[in-house]
């Protein structure tokens, strides 16, 4: 496949199961990250692996998050919250971690983290996996960031879910909609 038929039929995982990518490959799909696009060569993005065991410890913050921020949660809710880090054998933690001192704007810098998280999103892709990229409100906690050892200026991309696609994944969509104006008159 060339390069451009894995960006115009790349599409989002609804679920994953193992295997995961093995270390040789993640390894292709951090490098490929790093390949990213970014100001000043600051280089702002951050992974963070987890897997195995990791995972519980992931879905404890995850479920931590939702008590803290919201008012009687059930035991139910809370274990549908841990649960959340069990759905792909692989989670990659696209970070920034901004400098204020130089002149390259945040917002930047943010975006250069973003491109290095597309770069995995593709490179998994490539690879014969799939991944789907998530965030929700945990991603934005300070008491969530400072457990992933991030300080408040830090950002969470995003939480990369990486595995192998569960067969009747969703269909290819419709071209998707942008939006586009020509300045060549």
């Amino acid at each position: 496949m060339k390069a451009i038929d894995f960006l115009l039929h790349r599409r989002s995982a609804r679920a994953l199961k193992d295997p995961a990518p093995d270390d040789a490959m993640l390894e292709l799909i951090l490098e490929s990250a790093a390949r990213a696009p970014d100001h000043g060569r600051l280089r702002p993005w951050s992974f963070i692996v987890i897997r195995g065991a990791g995972r519980a410890r992931f879905g404890d913050l995850l479920a931590d998050h939702l008590r803290r921020t919201h008012a009687a949660m059930s035991d139910e809710t809370l274990q549908r919250e841990r649960e959340k880090a069990f759905r792909a054998p692989l989670i990659i933690v696209v970070t920034a971690i901004c400098n204020t001192f130089v002149k390259v704007p945040t917002v930047e810098q943010v975006v250069a983290a973003g491109a290095a998280a597309q770069n995995i999103m593709l490179a998994t892709f490539a690879l014969g996996f799939n991944a789907m990229w998530r965030t929700g409100t945990a991603a934005y906690d300070e008491a969530l960031k400072s457990a992933l050892g991030l300080e408040p200026k830090d950002a969470v991309i995003g939480f990369i879910y990486v595995g192998t696609e569960v067969a009747g994944g969703p269909p290819m969509r419709q071209t998707p909609h942008y939006r586009v104006q020509y300045w060549d008159e």
